[in-house]
């Protein structure tokens, strides 16, 4: 199946400022106007978001000069902006409100500007990948995509959520899910180094008995996954229309790698 869609940058910088929600240190990210692919800059040390460039997968996706893109990579993906350089002040991104809804309003709001096209010759049939119980199914496709969140026995047990993805249908519900967190893991992972700029606003705590705090969707940490999973996609360069994709239970870690098989079998043409 061949491909065909514009390539597209902002037209102007916009900037996203807040705290990481790891580090919890101020972190600055200003979205650039740009022509060679998504690349973070940090440093005037430049790295493309691809795949083989993911040096982490442990709670977040992180590049060598920036962490926890999932969100910001989301939320491109979402608005199909093929191109932008991406200044970072800090190690970490902003988490601004634990969802990717500020970075889609952001970015929507300063328009785009068209750079030609981009097409592939032939993608793959299917990918298939499985790491004990996570599982990601990935195929040519109109964008239907879903995520089946799972706990066992433990609350919430298992949430199932599925969407054909278009602007409107990504900023609607999907954008505004945010991160969270199981009530029991917290101390662990403070004490980890992990965390510590998430609070009540942008992180969903999920007790054993239901949410300890406000939810925006009743199946909101599904969204979120699939919102993840979006972003960690997007650094093989296809937009989420083109793709039809089932996951259940996977993390950062198997999204990259299907990620790399993505890039690997999608025949770009010059």
């Amino acid at each position: 199946m061949r491909i065909e869609f514009r390539r597209k940058t902002v037209r102007e910088s916009v900037v996203f400022e807040g705290v990481g929600v790891h580090t919890g240190l101020k972190s600055k990210v200003i979205v650039h106007p740009g022509q060679n692919e998504i690349v973070f800059v940090r440093n005037e040390n430049r790295v493309e978001a691809v795949p083989e460039n993911v040096i982490d997968s442990n709670r977040c996706t992180a590049l060598s000069n920036a962490r926890t893109i999932e969100h910001l990579m989301s939320a491109l993906a979402a608005l199909e902006i093929t191109d932008a350089d991406i200044e970072v002040t800090s190690e970490e991104l902003p988490i601004l409100d634990g969802s990717s809804i500020e970075f889609v309003e952001g970015l929507s709001d300063v328009g785009f500007e068209e750079l030609g096209s981009k097409s592939a010759a032939g993608l793959f049939g299917r990918i298939n990948m499985q790491d004990d119980r996570q599982r990601i199914s990935i195929s040519v496709g109109e964008g239907w995509w879903k995520y089946e969140f799972d706990t066992g026995d433990r609350w919430p047990g298992k949430l199932e959520f599925e969407i054909e993805i278009n602007g409107d249908s990504y900023r609607n519900e999907i954008a505004p899910a945010r991160t969270f967190v199981m009530e029991e893991e917290i101390d662990a992972l403070i004490s980890a180094g992990l965390g510590r700029g998430a609070n009540e606003h942008n992180t969903l705590v999920l007790a054993e008995s239901g949410y300890k705090n406000s939810s925006r969707f009743q199946d909101e940490p599904a969204r979120h996954k699939l919102l993840d999973c979006i972003g960690d996609l997007y650094l093989a360069g296809i937009p989420p229309r083109f793709l039809n994709v089932a996951a259940e239970r996977s993390g950062h870690k198997l999204n990259v790698r299907a990620a790399h098989r993505l890039q690997e079998l999608c025949d770009w043409e010059d």
